[in-house]
């Protein structure tokens, strides 16, 4: 007697069955590689089918579940009107199921909209496979410096998550210090030292248009941090003696001072909750500043790092750790302090900033001489890098303007 034997693939809870959408030219790459650089194994070659719609796989699913491909996403574009409407499933291999339905999004037909596009769909496919917020959506700031001297130039660019599509927002004859995003990504701030004159505080509109002083004190103000509603902004500023920490609102005006210790207390970062902020402090020791945090509703200030030299502190979106420089090594600990991720020398005093959904990080290093910003996965994704002109600092990663 012959007895029929199926041989089902093993399940890989990871992996995704990307099929090009029909009708695209553009996407379709884009999104292949933001997923490919995430923990997601992706592929998009050597498949069964290449069905549109969940509709056209009615008969085949067995097909598809022989292949042992938990998930695969399936899409098509078209034109309505001027616009390019993309309409895309993710489905569960196993039950046949579509995740939440057919998805649909409306983009210009042009580079640059198509391009963004790509990246809220990669969101939104990872979102729907891990339960996660993808971070493909948000944009990096960061400096580039070229010549020394009086013939420094610094410019502040932003680029697309994936390192492409970068853009000059402001050139200055002098250095940029410290961009810090606002919540809605929208505006940047940043401290401007030019020759003969102290660091002040800008704000700019990402979309264009000048930059507006907030800071136009007698001493110098650097290292702003957006309050989560992006009403204020806490920074630090000497222009009253020693370094202390200040807080202002976004648009200038209504300065308060939140610290007054002897010591100098630099570089503030908000809590993602908006009730305290992480500094730094040499109050302990001249030559090793250590890593402090500050209640708003009590005024109450305790240490959060373990000893050591521990600068640049910048939270992860849900507020549990914290990325900084612990001596020369950029590093991620817990809000109790502890080492949790240790990413090693980059050749720059600087720490790493998070993508919105914490599962990545940004830095900058200086390899063969040149900079590079290096955007590096913290849970089993692939890590990739991209060089500039001159010297790279202080990458940050905007929150998806979406949200």
């Amino acid at each position: 007697m012959e007895i029929d034997v199926t041989v089902v693939a093993p399940r890989q809870q990871n992996q995704v069955a990307f099929v090009p959408f029909a009708g695209d030219t553009t996407m379709s790459s884009i999104i292949l590689n933001d997923l490919g650089r995430t923990e997601l194994k992706v592929t998009s070659t050597g498949l069964p089918q290449q069905p549109r719609s969940s509709s056209e796989l009615a008969g085949t699913l067995p097909v598809w579940q022989n292949t042992g491909i938990p998930y695969l996403v399936v899409g098509s574009t078209r034109s309505d009107r001027g616009k390019i409407i993309t309409d895309y499933e993710v489905i569960n291999v196993n039950t046949g199921q579509v995740i939440q339905g057919k998805q649909s999004l409306s983009a210009n037909n042009d580079k640059e909209s198509m391009r963004y596009a790509a990246h809220v769909i990669a969101d939104k496919v990872y979102e729907l496979v891990t339960g996660i917020e993808g971070d493909f959506s948000g944009r990096i700031a960061y400096i580039e410096e070229t010549g020394v001297g009086k013939d420094k130039v610094s410019r502040l660019k932003v680029m697309d998550a994936d390192g492409e599509n970068a853009k000059t927002i402001t050139e200055v004859n002098g250095s940029i210090f410290a961009p810090a995003w606002s919540p809605d990504g929208s505006r940047i701030a940043y401290s401007v030292l030019r020759d003969k004159s102290y660091q002040t505080i800008y704000v700019q509109n990402v979309s264009g248009g000048g930059a507006t002083s907030i800071t136009p004190y007698n001493g110098t103000s650097i290292s702003p941090s957006f309050s989560p509603d992006g009403s204020n902004i806490i920074f630090s500023g000497s222009f009253e003696g020693s370094e202390n920490i200040y807080q202002i609102n976004a648009g200038g005006g209504g300065l308060v001072k939140l610290t007054n210790w002897p010591s100098s207390e630099s570089q503030p970062s908000y809590a993602p909750d908006g009730k305290s902020f992480v500094f730094v402090s040499n109050k302990a020791s001249f030559n090793r500043p250590e890593i402090y945090r500050y209640e708003f509703g009590s005024g109450r200030i305790s240490k959060v790092s373990r000893g050591g030299y521990a600068t640049t502190p910048k939270y992860s979106s849900d507020g549990t750790q914290i990325g900084f420089l612990s001596g020369r090594s950029a590093a991620i600990m817990n809000t109790s302090g502890a080492i949790v991720t240790n990413i090693g020398s980059t050749g720059i005093d600087e720490g790493v900033s998070f993508s919105p959904n914490g599962k990545r990080v940004v830095y900058a290093s200086r390899q063969n001489g040149k900079g590079v910003i290096t955007i590096k996965s913290l849970n089993g994704g692939a890590s990739f890098g991209k060089s500039g002109d001159g010297t790279i600092r202080s990458p940050v990663w905007s929150a998806n303007p979406n949200k």
